[in-house]
C-alpha cells in the first residue's frame, strides 16, 4: 500500500485503482468494474442503475440489502421492495413469475431482481447454480435486470468449484466484497455492462463515494484477490469445526451438514449472556436476528483459534 502508484480516480486516473477495476471485470467476466468504498454502497448504486423511484424489486425477505442496510434502497433509489420466501437462502423463477404477473393488477411496476450469493442470513449457503441461472432467465425474459449481491461470491466460486465468471454470469450487475474474508482493509467492486458502470460512477459520486488518490486502498484489494481467494477453503473448514462444536453443544441447534462456507448460525435462549461468556474468554462473535447467533470465520482466524473457540463453545454455560 505504501509503494502503491497513485493518481486522481474521480478522473480515471489512478493506475491501481484501473488495474483493480479491470482485474474484476475480467474475473467475473463482465465489461468493466468500479471499485467502491463499502459493499453496502456497492449494493446500492446496483439498484440505482437498475431501477427509476417508484420501481419493485423482487428479493429474498432475509436478504442483506433488504434487512441490513439501515433501510438504504427505499432512501436511497426510491424503490418498494417485493420480499419473497427465501428459508433455504434461495428463492424461485415462479416467484418472479407472480410479481411481474401482479404489476399487471394496478401493483408496483417491477424492474429488477436481487439475489444474494452467499446468502448471510441462511448461513452463507450457496445458491445452486442451475436455480441461479433459472432466476436470471424468468427475470430477462420479461425485461428485469438481475443485481447479484456477491459481497462473498468468492466463497460460492470455492464451495462449488466453479469459476467466479460462471457464478457471476447470471447478474447484470454483480457485486463482491474485498473486505471480508479476503481480508483488504476496505473496500467492494461493483461490474456489469461498460454503459451501466458509467452511470454508476455518476451514482457513486452522488452517494459521495468518489475519492482521490485511493489506489492504497487498491493496492490491498489486489493483494487480497491475488492471494486470498485460494485459501477460503480453509475458511470452510473452520467454519465446519465450529458447527460441529455448537451441535455438540446445544443438539438441534443447527444441522452441521448445512455449513457450506465460513458462516455458522444458530439458535439459541440467551444470545447476550452467551456473547459475554464468549468476550470474556476472547471470542468474539453476534447476532443476525432475535436469539440467532452468529460465527464467522475468516484470515485472521487459525487452527488454534478455532480450537480455543470449540473449548469455549463446550464451556458455555448456558
Amino acid at each position: 500500500m505504501a509503494d502503491a502508484e497513485v493518481g486522481d480516480d474521480q478522473y480515471g486516473e489512478d493506475p491501481t485503482v484501473n488495474e483493480l477495476q479491470q482485474l474484476f471485470a475480467e474475473l467475473t467476466g463482465k465489461e468493466e468494474a468500479i471499485f467502491v468504498p463499502s459493499g453496502t454502497m456497492a449494493n446500492q448504486i446496483g439498484l440505482q442503475i437498475l431501477t427509476r423511484p417508484g420501481d419493485a424489486v423482487v428479493a429474498g425477505a432475509r436478504q442483506h440489502i433488504v434487512l441490513y442496510e439501515a433501510g438504504a434502497a427505499p432512501v436511497n433509489s426510491g424503490i418498494t421492495w417485493i420480499p419473497v420466501d427465501d428459508a433455504s437462502g434461495a428463492f424461485g423463477p415462479g416467484d418472479v413469475a407472480a410479481a411481474v404477473e401482479r404489476s399487471l393488477h394496478h401493483q408496483p411496476h417491477v424492474s429488477a431482481v436481487a439475489v444474494e450469493d452467499t446468502h448471510m442470513a441462511a448461513g452463507g449457503t450457496v445458491w445452486d447454480l442451475a436455480a441461479l441461472r433459472s432466476i436470471a432467465e424468468a427475470a430477462r425474459s420479461r425485461g428485469l435486470g438481475v443485481h447479484l449481491d456477491g459481497a462473498r461470491l468468492w466463497h460460492s466460486a470455492v464451495a462449488s468449484g466453479r469459476p467466479l465468471a460462471e457464478r457471476a454470469a447470471p447478474g447484470t450487475v454483480v457485486t463482491c466484497a474485498l473486505s471480508k474474508a479476503l481480508g483488504a482493509p476496505a473496500g467492494s467492486l461493483l461490474a456489469g455492462p461498460a454503459d451501466l458502470i458509467e452511470e454508476a460512477r455518476v451514482r457513486r459520486k452522488r452517494l459521495g463515494g468518489a475519492m482521490r488518490q485511493i489506489g492504497i486502498l487498491a493496492a490491498a484489494g489486489l493483494v487480497a484477490i491475488r492471494t486470498g481467494f485460494d485459501r477460503l477453503a480453509e475458511d470452510h473448514e473452520h467454519a465446519r469445526r465450529l458447527a460441529l462444536a455448537v451441535s455438540d453443544r446445544w443438539p438441534g441447534g443447527l444441522d452441521p451438514s448445512r455449513v457450506q462456507t465460513n458462516i455458522v448460525l444458530f439458535q439459541h435462549p440467551d444470545p447476550d449472556a452467551l456473547i459475554a461468556h464468549l468476550r470474556g474468554e476472547g471470542v468474539l462473535a453476534g447476532t443476525v436476528a432475535p436469539g440467532v447467533m452468529r460465527f464467522v470465520t475468516h484470515p485472521d482466524v487459525d487452527d488454534a483459534g478455532i480450537e480455543h473457540a470449540s473449548k469455549v463453545i463446550a464451556a458455555a454455560p448456558l
